[in-house]
């Protein structure tokens, strides 16, 4: 990739990834924020920051994250929470995160986030989601103001070692028609399964309400089943360690022989999604057993075998990215051209929980904007 400015181009091309129009599918709102947003929302609260400026507080933030472990990657949240706990705060958080998006080439965004975690202040979980759509609402005006077209989605999140899920699961359905498009379990995955929400999931099924899991980062095969088939999940929020279900045999003659598992070929074959984030997964550890670097990373064999994997950034802040830069390293890493950026897109789009008529029409913005570039 080449830098010029604000923008980031692909190699050896006069192409803008920035320019180009993208669909962000598992990005977290308290992931999202900016340095100096985190400053001014502390010095207001007094709350004690491990790093003074915002310059220094984005370091720190993608120093600490990058621990090869998911339970200590989640510990650095715990500053971001708590300077969203104020209506104020969750609509100033949630409009500069749309701004942010739009500003990168996003032109359709699901963003999740975990009210429960939003109420220290005594926000009850409707009016948190409430703040947040406005901010949510504001940024899209903010973008059309600016002669971009962005929209976004929310994904309530539930905590998967909490005991919340039901009622986290009643709020979803509740603001299905003011902004909330699905559901989403998130936190710590090793020992908490999806089937421990079942009764939850049941709930969602009953009411049409989509779901996506994360599944497949922090724990094995064993975690992405419950996600399908407990969860009933139709996108796997990172789903990488999918590939430990697939085998690559090389001969002698340097032939390639590559073997499916039973589940591995049920998310191939009915397109799950996943939602994989290449920056995190090497934070988090999530591709340790594979290796270490971006070029070790189970994405381009997950693609050429055909499964629908979508680029995400996970967290902005905590892997000082963007949705452009994700897809720029991928591109630098794995040799891929416009045309696999734009497959990545349509992916994405497919796999958005938006009626089929919205996605149709997200797909073919970005087959303009691709024909365009």
């Amino acid at each position: 990739m080449s830098v010029r400015g604000d923008e980031l181009f692909l190699s050896g091309s006069d192409i803008s990834i920035t320019g180009l129009p993208k669909v962000s599918l598992h990005d977290h709102l308290d992931g999202g924020l900016r340095g100096q947003t985190i400053v001014e929302l502390a010095d207001a609260i007094g709350f004690e920051l491990p790093a003074n400026g915002a310059e220094a507080l984005e370091g720190w933030f993608e120093n600490s994250a990058d621990s090869g472990s998911l339970v200590s990657y989640l510990k650095t949240f715990d500053i971001t929470a708590a300077v969203m706990q104020t209506s104020e705060a969750l609509t100033r958080v949630a409009r500069e995160f749309v701004n942010d998006l739009a500003a990168d080439g996003v032109i359709y965004g699901e963003v999740r986030w975990a009210p429960e975690l939003h109420q220290a202040g005594g926000l009850s979980l409707d009016e948190a989601v409430a703040a947040v759509q406005a901010g949510l609402d504001q940024g899209v005006e903010d973008a059309l103001a600016d002669g971009q077209r962005t929209r976004t989605g929310q994904l309530i999140t539930a905590i998967r070692h909490a005991h919340r899920s039901m009622e986290v699961a009643e709020l979803a359905v509740r603001h299905r028609e003011r902004g909330v498009v699905g559901f989403d379990l998130a936190g710590p995955e090793l020992g908490f399964p999806a089937a421990n929400h079942r009764a939850a999931f049941d709930y969602l099924a009953q009411n049409h309400l989509p779901t996506t899991v994360h599944a497949g980062e922090a724990d094995g095969l064993s975690s992405i089943r419950s996600a399908l088939f407990d969860g009933r999940a139709l996108r796997l929020g990172h789903g990488v360690r999918i590939a430990e279900d697939i085998t690559v045999e090389r001969q002698d003659d340097a032939s390639t022989f590559v073997t499916l598992g039973t589940l591995s070929q049920w998310v191939k074959d009915r397109q799950i999604a996943l939602e994989l984030s290449p920056s995190s997964n090497l934070q988090t550890g999530a591709i340790a057993q594979w290796g270490e670097e971006l070029i070790d990373h189970p994405f381009d064999l997950l693609y050429q075998l055909g499964f629908r994997v979508t680029v995400n950034t996970d967290n902005r802040l905590m892997s000082n990215t963007t949705l452009s830069q994700e897809l720029a390293l991928l591109s630098d890493a794995f040799a891929y051209d416009l045309s696999d950026l734009e497959t990545f897109q349509l992916n994405a789009a497919a796999a958005t929980f938006l009626p089929l008529e919205d996605r149709e029409e997200l797909a073919e913005a970005i087959s303009e904007g691709f024909d365009e570039a």
